[in-house]
């Protein structure tokens, strides 16, 4: 693993572990063992290593969802599939993605909260991304548009509420809380799709 590379596993598991604001750079500089000469050969400030970390972790989420999903048929099982994979996110079950300490990119909007910074927009972007893969999803129910708007929607509310649920109030069974809401909606709206 490059020296770059190296600082950016690093950060990003005491920005998600500690929190962005509560982490300064030395301490990277020491848990990572590398120095700040090449810290900042690499990125000019800490946002800009912040702004790396978001990408590192959209990039191991991406992969780690998309292939959990890809494990299934596409459409219903694949939705579903959603809510087996973050539940075993919840219980630490993914060692790729880590332990579960919420979602990283809620906690760094929460941090930077201006809309026009960019960690923020890099975590909407994040977000927007997870939202067309559950809407290709959908789209495979063969709904008409306005449903498939209206699922999707469902669908991200759900996993939403379901990653809240587990990290703020400890419930590591939100997912599958989630998942059995889901199936009941189906059955009733759209049956055996």
């Amino acid at each position: 693993m490059d020296k770059q590379e190296q600082l950016v596993r690093t950060a990003f598991q005491l920005f998600y572990t500690r929190g962005i604001h509560a982490v300064g750079v030395n301490l990277v500089l020491a848990e990572s063992g590398i120095a700040k000469k090449t810290l900042y050969h690499h990125f000019p400030s800490k946002e800009h290593l912040i702004e790396a970390t978001v990408h590192y972790r959209d990039r191991n989420y991406r992969a780690w969802l998309t292939s959990r999903l890809e494990q299934v048929p596409a459409g219903k099982a694949a939705i579903l599939e959603l809510f087996n994979a973050l539940d075993d996110w919840f219980h630490d079950r993914v060692p790729e993605i880590d332990h579960f300490n919420g979602c990283f990119f809620i906690n760094a909007c929460a941090e930077f909260g201006d809309r026009d910074n960019a960690i923020h927009q890099a975590c909407a972007g994040h977000k927007a991304d997870m939202t067309a893969l559950i809407r290709r999803h959908v789209h495979e129910l063969s709904l008409s548009m306005g449903l498939t708007i209206e699922f999707t929607n469902l669908i991200v509310l759900l996993k939403e509420g379901a990653i809240s649920m587990a990290h703020v109030q400890g419930n590591r069974n939100a997912a599958m809380e989630a998942k059995d809401i889901l199936e009941n909606i189906l059955r009733d709206r759209v049956g055996d799709v």
